[in-house]
């Protein structure tokens, strides 16, 4: 069969969606670094891993329900279904009160802890109490992106990532520029965005052709939490992105100080855009993964697989290319004050940090592929050693060793880790078959 038409519909959408989600912090890095400055583009980097951690949450309910979704209608268990996707709603409203509880208690020494300093704290902890106290929207959304997408309507999950993302942009403008309200405009703008998607993706079930069904008598919730183990490959790799500007964001200030995490910021943001590219692919191509896993279609998983590595292949050597062509316009458009020693951090640590691109790429489709498979614990190893088991231990070392280069080079080998254990499982459930 030929499975191309089916992988264009599903991944153009989920990639068109996931970019403009990416938007959400990267429209707030554009504005505040041009509103306020390289002190607000330090915070906001501060504050990105708790916006991981949101995320992660989220995809976590969102892919991990989805998938189990999916293998339970392509086996006709429809009432199931629909119980196991009350459950996670639930589940997702119950961590994203929690992550709420503590942005109200705790911002300001949450700032602290992931490195503010007197300059920054402020900045950093407004921020955070924001996006943490509008942290059930982000899950919800993300929740219901997901469910929407598997339930036959890819196109609707993606304008519901497209409302969020330009809503964020102009509002961005609007509170940051005329009312002049600063940080908490951007964090505020930002809060408002998945407000408006779920708005968008709540007409699903409207329609006509949507089995969609939300009942919180009917929630299944011991099921929920064990569809939990199926998106946690995809909360460690969004994970892993917060550990990596943690534990980078500690080592720049040491090296270069609030400067070198500022041009951190860019670099990162950059990279937030490809990475969502690439985790577009793999959560487009997952519903149809998890179907033809439910139907026993192995001819179509293969095809799938090699479609979707050899799509993100392609896509890495474009962002290469890229930030390698064009540094100066791409720093520049975060470089209010024309800051040469932020330039030239940025610039220099651009051109190794995005090697990683040609391992990140498909170590994510890899991870999201043995979830949509039902082999989770393959899809969170691989994200265990990309993201925490290897990257923590090789930043350490390769920054005491060459300074800002082992820094930038940490990540690329982490990914590579990544990707030799990632083959290691395919290749070898590939010979017991």
């Amino acid at each position: 069969m030929n499975v191309l038409p089916k992988f264009c519909r599903y991944v153009s959408a989920n990639v068109l969606g996931m970019i403009a989600l990416s938007c959400y912090i990267l429209a707030d890095t554009f504005f505040i670094a041009n509103a306020i400055g390289a002190d607000g583009l330090t915070a906001l980097n501060i504050a990105i891993p708790m916006y991981n951690l949101i995320n992660a949450a989220g995809l976590m309910t969102g892919v991990g329900g989805g998938t189990r979704y999916a293998i339970l209608r392509a086996q006709g268990e429809n009432e199931a279904a629909n119980r196991l996707f009350s459950g996670m709603a639930l589940l997702a409203a119950g961590a994203g009160c929690a992550l709420l509880a503590l942005g109200a208690l705790a911002a300001r020494p949450l700032a602290a802890l992931l490195g503010a300093d007197a300059v920054t704290l402020s900045l950093c902890s407004v921020y955070l109490r924001t996006i943490l106290c509008f942290a059930p929207f982000f899950l919800l959304n993300s929740t219901l992106q997901a469910f929407v997408r598997n339930d036959g309507a890819p196109r609707l999950a993606m304008a519901g990532m497209l409302t969020s993302s330009l809503s964020n942009v102009v509002l961005d403008w609007v509170f940051m520029y005329p009312m002049g309200m600063g940080m908490f405009g951007a964090a505020i703008a930002t809060c408002i965005a998945p407000i408006l998607s779920l708005c968008v993706l709540s007409t699903h079930f409207a329609r006509p052709a949507s089995q969609l069904r939300f009942s919180v008598r009917g929630a299944a919730l011991r099921p929920a939490a064990r569809a939990l183990s199926l998106g946690a490959s995809s909360f460690v790799c969004e994970l892993s992105s917060g550990v990596v500007l943690l534990v980078f964001n500690l080592l720049i200030l040491h090296f270069t100080g609030n400067v070198g995490v500022a041009a951190y910021g860019i670099i990162a943001n950059l990279a937030l855009v490809g990475l969502a590219i690439f985790t577009g692919v793999a959560q487009g191509v997952q519903p149809l993964t998890s179907h033809a896993y439910g139907t026993g279609n192995t001819a179509e998983l293969r095809q799938l697989l090699r479609l979707a590595v050899g799509l993100v292949l392609v896509l890495a050597a474009v962002c290469y290319l890229a930030v390698n062509l064009w540094p100066d316009p791409l720093i520049a458009a975060f470089n209010r004050d024309a800051d040469p020693q932020l330039a030239d951090i940025a610039r220099t640590g651009m051109r190794i940090y995005f090697v990683g691109f040609f391992f990140a790429g498909p170590n994510l489709v890899l991870a999201a592929y043995f979830s949509a498979v039902d082999r989770p614990g393959q899809g969170f190893g691989v994200a265990m050693i990309r993201g925490l088991i290897a990257l923590i231990p090789l930043a350490l070392v390769l920054a005491a060793a060459l300074g800002m280069t082992g820094v930038w080079l940490a990540y690329v080998l982490a990914e590579l880790c990544g990707l030799g254990t990632a083959l290691f499982f395919l290749t070898r459930r590939a010979k017991a078959n």
